[in-house]
């Protein structure tokens, strides 16, 4: 049976240094599942984070059922933007528009999810997985930096990968991308790991 681990097989996409690097970001296929305002205490967020989860576990264990890849679940990720970017802040979360994300390897199919979706459906009786959607994500050069400490404290980060940004004569491209390494609900603010990353584009 062959075997996929992101955390060997993708290191670059998801252990970047502390300081910020460029990477080249191929397309990728996606679970996702949108919302808005700030994530914090949010029944709407929490509920979507689990119906992610569920879907994302049943369809490993059918592959590994079916005798296809056995590989390890993604981390959760994030896509947060306002309509108008330049008014994108971090200490305005209550402003964000959100799409919540987990990657999915290339033998999972749309035919897959569907049918990993009534199971999941069957199983949990979680309303929002009929939400989630299965669609590829692009966004080719990103600039990316890894933070280290709790999500309060990232926006300096984010300030100095902005600035790397347009050292390197790039401009902000898309969407603010955060990828959660680890569970919170398990690991202490301080050392909580999330790769920041933004898509560029050449000015």
């Amino acid at each position: 049976m062959p075997t996929h681990d992101w955390k060997k097989d993708c290191k670059d996409l998801y252990f970047p240094p502390s300081k910020p690097v460029m990477v080249e970001v191929p397309p990728v296929n996606y679970l996702m599942i949108d919302g808005h305002g700030d994530p914090n205490g949010s029944a709407e967020y929490q509920a979507a984070i689990e119906a992610l989860f569920s879907l994302a576990y049943t369809l490993k264990f059918a592959m590994k059922k079916a005798g296809g890849l056995e590989y390890a679940v993604y981390p959760a990720e994030g896509l947060w933007w306002t309509a108008d970017m330049a008014e994108f802040s971090i200490d305005r979360k209550e402003n964000w528009d959100w799409t919540m994300m987990i990657a999915q390897p290339e033998p999972v199919t749309a035919e897959w999810v569907e049918r990993g979706r009534a199971e999941a459906l069957k199983k949990k009786g979680q309303p929002a997985i009929e939400r989630v959607r299965f669609e590829p994500y692009a966004e080719g050069l990103c600039a990316q930096v890894m933070h280290t400490g709790p999500f309060s404290a990232e926006g300096p980060v984010v300030a100095g990968l902005h600035a790397f940004i347009r050292e390197q004569g790039c401009t902000l491209h898309g969407k603010h991308h955060e990828i959660y390494l680890s569970d919170p609900r398990k690991v202490s603010p301080e050392k909580l790991k999330t790769v920041l990353r933004h898509p560029v584009r050449k000015v």
